[in-house]
């Protein structure tokens, strides 16, 4: 870990640095849920907040295009008249299994 707590040269971030330089977004939206923001403490000092996300992209010359979608929540601190984000966190919601198809065989016993 590097003084400002990041992880440069790490192979996560390395492989997530990677993806990120072939992939191409071709929409991306972010929603919020209707009950945030919720306040964190009794100063109103400090909130967090949730909600979904999702995008197409795609993966490089002659890939389809793929669609994500996923869940993401956030901690805001207020400093004087500003918020800033203290935290932020998301998932990529798997797609949903293939369903078997009609004409399959059925295994035998």
């Amino acid at each position: 870990m590097t003084q400002d707590r990041s992880t440069a040269g790490s192979p996560s971030n390395n492989i997530t640095q990677t993806f990120f330089k072939k992939v191409h977004y071709l929409s991306f939206a972010v929603t919020y849920d209707p009950l945030s923001p919720h306040a964190i403490g009794t100063n109103g000092n400090a909130a967090w907040e949730n909600g979904q996300w999702s995008g197409t992209i795609k993966e490089g010359e002659g890939s389809p295009p793929r669609q994500l979608k996923g869940y993401w929540a956030a901690v805001k601190v207020r400093e004087g008249d500003t918020w800033k984000l203290r935290m932020v966190t998301a998932n990529v919601t798997p797609a949903p299994a293939a369903a078997p198809s009609p004409t399959a065989s059925p295994s035998s016993q």
